[in-house]
């Protein structure tokens, strides 16, 4: 493990931007970690051994899945209302999010007695539907897109005098998050890479600004999924097309915030891109190393280590997971998808004569290889068989993609014409 890094006297006024009236600094996020205190819970960050291991590297895990709304955007929320003045208070906030950030605008406004009502798109997950509306907030449902819901957002606010309450591109939303960072180093003052998704970029950009006042050179790499590479476009001038249904519903926006795309631009490092593949595997990866459940934003950062460790190799590597707010199916289907990945789970196909004994035969065959069998069908009509033929299709259970290749070399050696 490397030794922590030196004291450095940071250039401050390289870390504040101002643009259109709207200013962030550090001394935001040491004021904004005074509003959050006793209201927002310090999470543990704290080494995973095991993921160390894995990555090869040495991995620390913020587990902002712990929050009370099992989100980090209850920080940026409670900093933002806690604005408010008091007519704003009486006439109420609006917002537009996927989920997270609606969670947390609602839990916090319930605290502090200021109606909400939250703009959510169609297709947000059921569990942050159900989960915003027990805090307490009035929810809309409308617009395909986080975009077209923040359309919506915007006319129903003016009408109703509601003050916005931005997920990404607002100066104390970004404070907020940004205490993150400060929480990180303070319990680890030797990381040297901090690994954070990117949706609008409100997270990163106030992770960026708090962590290089503290150690200018500490490095932020910032995680999209390739499905929404909207920040990577911007800040890499590239085209690439954002479209299609992604794990990381979290962070997939198609128009990142002008605020944050210029703190990124002058202090983000990198961003890399990870498949919805990678993001699966690193759910699955934190359920059963870690026994912790993070929705598929909040494993992203797991997700590029994973992907790139040459990037990270023997580095002090901190990972924010980032939310926890995941439907149990889409889980059961992702632990599931694991074990089919690493050849745990398998189903086959067989062609056998239609005739007494030849399952028993099968069967036989698959406990002596030592393999479990979960499901199994017989095929006579729907497939073109000859007609004293029969197409036996099983799911078997078995160790690893070793033992996999042993099961199926026996049932080879039997004669037996196996399909995966």
């Amino acid at each position: 493990m490397s030794s922590a890094p030196k004291s450095h006297s940071p250039d401050t006024a390289n870390l504040s931007f101002e643009m259109g009236g709207a200013r962030i600094g550090p001394e935001d996020i040491v004021a904004a970690a005074a509003t959050l205190r006793g209201s927002v819970f310090v999470t543990d960050c704290s080494q995973s051994q095991t993921l160390s291991e894995i990555c090869g590297c040495n991995l620390w895990l913020k587990f902002e899945n712990l929050q009370f709304t099992a989100t980090f955007k209850e920080r940026g929320a409670l900093n933002r209302l806690s604005a408010l003045s008091a007519e704003e208070r009486r006439r109420g906030v609006i917002a537009m999010s996927a989920g997270n950030h609606a969670q947390g605008v609602a839990y916090h406004a319930k605290r502090l007695g200021i109606p909400a009502t939250i703009v959510m798109p169609v297709g947000t997950p059921m569990v942050k539907v159900e989960n915003t509306r027990r805090h307490g907030a009035e929810v809309i449902i409308t617009g395909q897109t986080l975009e077209e819901a923040g359309k919506f957002v915007l006319d129903h606010g003016e009408v109703h005098g509601l003050t916005l309450i931005h997920p990404y591109d607002d100066p104390l939303i970004i404070a907020g998050q940004g205490t993150i960072a400060s929480e990180m180093l303070q319990a680890v003052p030797q990381l040297e890479v901090l690994v954070v998704p990117i949706g609008g970029g409100g997270l990163i950009s106030g992770i960026a600004i708090a962590a290089k006042a503290i150690n200018p050179r500490i490095r932020i790499i910032g995680v999209q999924a390739k499905l929404y590479p909207s920040m990577y476009n911007v800040i890499k001038g590239t085209d690439l097309p954002s479209r299609g249904d992604t794990l990381a519903e979290g962070i997939a926006v198609k128009s990142p915030g002008h605020i944050t795309r210029e703190i990124i631009r002058r202090l983000v490092d990198d961003i890399v891109l990870v498949s919805d593949d990678d993001i699966e595997r690193a759910v699955a990866m934190l359920i059963s190393v870690e026994k912790t459940v993070a929705e598929g934003a909040g494993a992203a950062g797991l997700a590029a280590v994973l992907a790139m460790p040459e990037r990270f190799l023997g580095m002090n590597v901190g990972l924010i997971l980032t939310g926890g707010n995941i439907d149990t199916r889409l889980i059961a289907s992702v632990l599931t998808r694991d074990l089919a990945r690493e050849g745990r789970l398998t189903q086959l196909a067989i062609d056998i004569v239609d005739r007494p004994g030849q399952l028993a035969l099968v069967c036989n065959l698959l406990a002596e290889a030592g393999a479990n069998i979960i499901e199994v069908s017989h095929q006579r009509t729907f497939s073109d068989l000859p007609a004293k033929a029969a197409l036996l299709q099983l799911v078997i259970e078995t160790r690893d993609r070793a033992h996999l290749d042993e099961v199926l070399a026996q049932l080879a050696a039997r004669g037996l014409g196996v399909r995966t």
